[in-house]
């Protein structure tokens, strides 16, 4: 299941940082790619003073040479193209693209100031991980300077709540398509009601981790490997800056339990991998879309 990808594209150093993931994905994936711009629809504009039709048309121009030369800069091997959208916000628009091209993912960049090889949310990744129906890749500040790389390896942050399953489909369906192996990495420590005896949760949490990494080996083709890893520490972010990471390397998280069914809401557990993760993170509604 090859399918496309779309990428949230704006001509900046973010918009670049976001072509450039979502370049490395579908390169990876045998996927296509669509930049998409998104423009405010009419009903986002103010009634006192009606835009010019000059305007717009230099607007939309503008926008159409930006996607044109984003394109031409990309690897010329991709089956890739630009589109100009219009919605009532950015992240409105770049989900009705994703709808209309059947996207497998939606990739967007890091927020302006943020630390290099870092994460930074700003406004329409906020809006995306509370609002689509389809998974969102988040790409790193600066990506679009690192080396260009292919996805050498999946990671899966998995843990007992609602959507593991699909969160382990959809990891072991991307580690299938690149060809690489998936590691999985157990949150059950730091996934339980809090007061539980260490030993216990430490004792729950390996039975669990087992539990899924037969799951994931009997799904994966038998030329593909499933490994877990253990990462030692007392929090979230210390478990993460612990594991090692390989350039290109991508982590999939599961959407908060106060997702609405088969929408992203990103949970706490999540939030708190973004402030030390150095790799792009791919957030997955808990519940299947209609139809798959």
């Amino acid at each position: 299941m090859a399918g496309t990808i779309v990428v949230g594209y704006t001509a900046t150093d973010q918009g670049a940082d976001a072509a450039a993931l979502g370049a490395r994905l579908a390169r990876s994936l045998g996927a296509s790619l669509h930049l998409v711009i998104v423009l405010p629809s009419e009903g986002t504009r103010s009634p006192i003073v009606p835009p010019e039709r000059a305007y717009e048309d230099h607007i939309r121009a503008q926008a159409k040479q930006w996607l044109s030369e984003a394109i031409m800069a990309l690897p010329q091997n991709l089956t890739r193209s630009g589109h100009v959208r219009f919605g009532e916000s950015f992240a409105e628009g770049l989900i009705a693209a994703g709808e209309e091209f059947g996207a497998r993912l939606i990739v967007v960049g890091a927020a302006g100031g943020g630390l290099f090889g870092r994460h930074r949310l700003g406004s329409v990744a906020s809006e995306l991980l509370h609002s689509s129906t389809i998974p969102v890749a988040l790409a790193t500040a600066g990506a679009a300077q690192e080396d260009d790389h292919v996805v050498p390896r999946v990671t899966v942050a998995v843990g007992t709540r609602p959507g593991a399953e699909v969160l382990l489909d959809e990891a072991t369906s991307i580690a299938a398509d690149t060809g690489t192996d998936l590691r999985l990495v157990s949150l059950v420590p730091f996934d339980v009601p809090p007061g539980l005896d260490t030993g216990a949760i430490r004792l729950v949490g390996n039975a669990h981790a087992h539990d899924v990494l037969a799951v994931a080996k009997e799904i994966l083709p038998d030329d593909l490997g499933a490994v877990i890893e253990e990462a030692p520490g007392d929090s979230v972010e210390d478990a993460v800056a612990n594991l090692s990471w390989l350039p290109g390397e991508v982590i999939l998280v599961g959407s908060s339990r106060l997702a609405q069914p088969r929408r992203l809401f990103l949970g706490s557990t999540a939030a708190k991998m973004l402030h030390v993760l150095p790799v792009p993170m791919i957030v997955v509604p808990r519940t299947r879309a209609e139809g798959v």
